[in-house]
């Protein structure tokens, strides 16, 4: 990316608010919600429900996001629950960031929350200099006249990518202003970037952005730092995923015309196996993890999950201990275990041979 375009773009911030934040304490918020040996439901039995999102902070703790039950930390021992009587937005929480400070981001049906290692609250983003008044798509709750976030991500220079249901926003320096509204962004085919589902930074330091559903919808997007370009590979305009391997090769999961690579140059298409699904994860080994393929009613994998370690593909179903609900996310701990969320408020672990279901 283009340096003076960043340094551009950093000299628009107008107020800094670089207030010293220490270390996070993760077991400051133990004494809240009680402990459980699993991750229990407990705001409801809605089976479309779905861990979400997950990530392990530098402390070692696990968390899960949810679509309805909150976030759950996983110490190793236990799950604690927290929900909206913690501070949360909303029970609903689409996206998972630890920034380096240590802080916990949480992407929301209704906003934007964070943990500062002592407790959650909310991050004001609709006062955002510039951002248009907010009429909000939730397909979980009510519409709230919040911002969803969708997805959230850190990039090496510091800059935290907010994607919201009314378009992205940056935050830097304590400033949260739209990366649209800002004048150095070329924007020639008049991108919105509304429904991010997903964004990566590659290693040249593109930024990508995966538009999800409708009103989306514009494919895979790549800003280089200077203009920002849309692409569609197979004709293919909600993507749902964009992941990196070791090669540098971005592996691109779209809603339903299939997985597509591109290495740098042209897209093609994984065409075998049959019913692999979006890519989840890339894991320190440099396998590759998706999900299977869902059912007619979105609620089911016709086939589990599946590994790739650049030659073979592997799948893993009830055979080896997986559910057969649609996986939303992976996440590897610093054993190498596998985390996998599902529908049904399902997760499951796994240890390189089978697979434990640690939910309800």
């Amino acid at each position: 990316m283009k340096r003076d375009s960043w340094l551009l773009l950093t000299a628009l911030i107008l107020v800094s608010c670089r207030g010293g934040v220490k270390p996070t304490v993760q077991e400051s918020i133990d004494t809240l919600p009680t402990p459980k040996l699993t991750l229990s439901r407990t705001q409801g039995s809605n089976r479309y429900a779905e861990v979400k999102c997950g990530l392990q902070d530098k402390a070692g703790n696990l968390w899960f996001g949810t679509t309805g039950e909150g976030v759950y930390r996983f110490n190793g021992k236990s799950f604690t629950q927290y929900t909206i009587q913690e501070g949360l937005a909303s029970n609903t929480v689409w996206s998972l960031l630890e920034d380096r400070q240590g802080r916990i981001w949480f992407g929301t049906d209704s906003g934007l929350s964070r943990y500062d290692g002592k407790s959650i609250s909310s991050v004001p983003i609709s006062s955002a200099p510039g951002w248009p008044v907010l009429n909000m798509y939730s397909p979980n709750d009510a519409f709230t006249g919040k911002a969803a976030v969708w997805s959230l991500l850190e990039d090496k220079r510091g800059t935290i990518w907010i994607g919201t249901s009314e378009g992205v926003l940056c935050h830097k320096d304590g400033v949260i202003f739209p990366f649209l509204g800002q004048a150095m962004v070329q924007n020639p085919t008049g991108l919105h970037l509304k429904m991010v589902d997903d964004i990566l930074e590659d290693r040249q330091g593109n930024i990508w952005f995966a538009s999800g559903m409708p009103p989306g919808m514009e494919g895979l997007c790549r800003f280089d730092g200077t203009s920002i370009q849309p692409f569609n590979p197979g004709g293919a305009k909600w993507i749902r995923t964009v992941k990196e391997d070791s090669r540098g090769v971005l592996w691109v999961g779209t809603r339903n015309q299939g997985v597509w690579l591109y290495d740098g140059k042209a897209f093609s298409r994984q065409t075998e196996p049959l019913e692999l699904g979006e890519p989840l994860l890339v894991d320190r080994s440099g396998n590759i993890w998706f999900s299977g393929v869902e059912d007619d009613n979105g609620f089911e994998s016709k086939t589990g999950i599946w590994r790739y370690d650049g030659k073979v593909f592997r799948n893993f179903s009830t055979a080896e201990g997986m559910g057969n609900y649609f996986a939303w996310c992976a996440v590897e701990d610093r054993d190498g275990n596998i985390w996998v969320g599902t529908r049904n408020t399902g997760l499951y672990r796994f240890d390189g041979k089978s697979f434990t279901r640690l939910s309800e």
